[in-house]
Parts: structure tokens; C-alpha cells; sequence
């Protein structure tokens, strides 16, 4: 059996939470259709500080189940290191979606759906944000709710890699 690592304040979960949806790239998104029929997938996302921007086939399920708009949740990481979101999501035909937005998606993943059809983005807002490792951070969890975030992220220690 093995000790698990002290918990972290949940200042630096935050901020570690804030470098995982800076840095990384692949995220489970989680959807359910009207009648309940459960949908679990992988898609590629871009965090801009605000919201999750993800890109998909108009006729695959993920995209129908949020249309026009509705709940999702989106977990990234590992069993043992969990970010686990839960917001509204809202489909963007490529036309309408903000040049700025499109480029930094296209540059991120060296692709661009908006020169795909009939891919449509998916603009996921965030109103709950928990993060955990082990059952010692548990109970500290939560790190938004209800579209707040509930502590602000620590400085990076001086000897820590950025």
C-alpha cells in the first residue's frame, strides 16, 4: 500500500488545474440525448481563460445532445489526478465563431474544422470545477461553483519549472 502525497491547498490545485487546461490538449466529454442514452467521447479543446472550445461533427451525437444548448461535463487527467467540469456548452457553426477564436483552435492542433463540413464547435462554459488526486482531497474539491472560482491560484514557487 502506498501513502498518498499531502493534499494540496486548493490554491495550488487551482493553479494546477489552470496549467492542465492551458497545456493540455485531450479531454472525455460527457453528454446524454433527450431520452438519456449516455455519451462518452474524446475531443481536443483550447481553454481561453473563460471557456473550453471543441470541435466536432454537426451530426455526431456529442454535438446533437448539446443542440442548441445544454448541460456537459468534460474530465480531464487520470484517475488519480481528476479536473472534472461540469457547465453548458452551446454549438458555434465555424462561420460564426470569432476569427481570433478559430486560429488559436487551428494553430493548438495544426487543423482547422472550420475548413471542414459539417464540423461545428462546441463553446463549453464552466460552472462547476472540481479536482482531486487521492481521498485525502476530497473534501476540498470544489474549485468553482456556480461560475465562481473559489480560491485564486498561489505564486509558483521560485525553484518551480513554468
Amino acid at each position: 500500500m502506498t501513502n498518498p502525497e499531502p493534499p494540496r491547498s486548493p490554491e495550488q490545485r487551482l493553479r494546477d488545474t489552470l496549467g492542465r487546461l492551458r497545456d493540455d490538449r485531450d479531454a472525455w466529454v460527457a453528454t446524454a440525448s433527450p431520452d438519456g442514452t449516455p455519451c462518452l467521447v474524446p475531443l481536443s479543446f483550447l481553454w481561453d481563460g473563460e471557456t473550453l472550445l471543441m470541435a466536432t461533427r454537426a451530426t455526431n451525437p456529442t454535438a446533437v445532445n448539446v443542440t442548441p444548448t445544454g448541460p456537459i461535463r468534460v474530465t480531464l487527467g487520470t484517475t488519480r489526478d481528476v479536473v472534472l467540469i461540469e457547465g453548458d456548452a452551446e454549438t458555434v457553426k465555424g462561420a460564426d465563431l470569432p476569427v481570433a477564436d478559430g486560429d488559436a483552435f487551428a494553430a493548438k492542433f495544426a487543423w482547422d474544422p472550420r475548413k471542414r463540413s459539417p464540423w461545428v464547435y462546441l463553446r463549453i462554459t464552466p460552472h462547476t470545477v472540481r479536482a482531486w488526486r487521492e481521498v485525502n482531497e476530497l473534501a476540498d474539491r470544489d474549485l468553482m461553483l456556480s461560475g465562481t472560482w473559489l480560491a485564486r491560484p498561489s505564486p509558483a514557487p521560485a525553484d518551480a519549472p513554468s
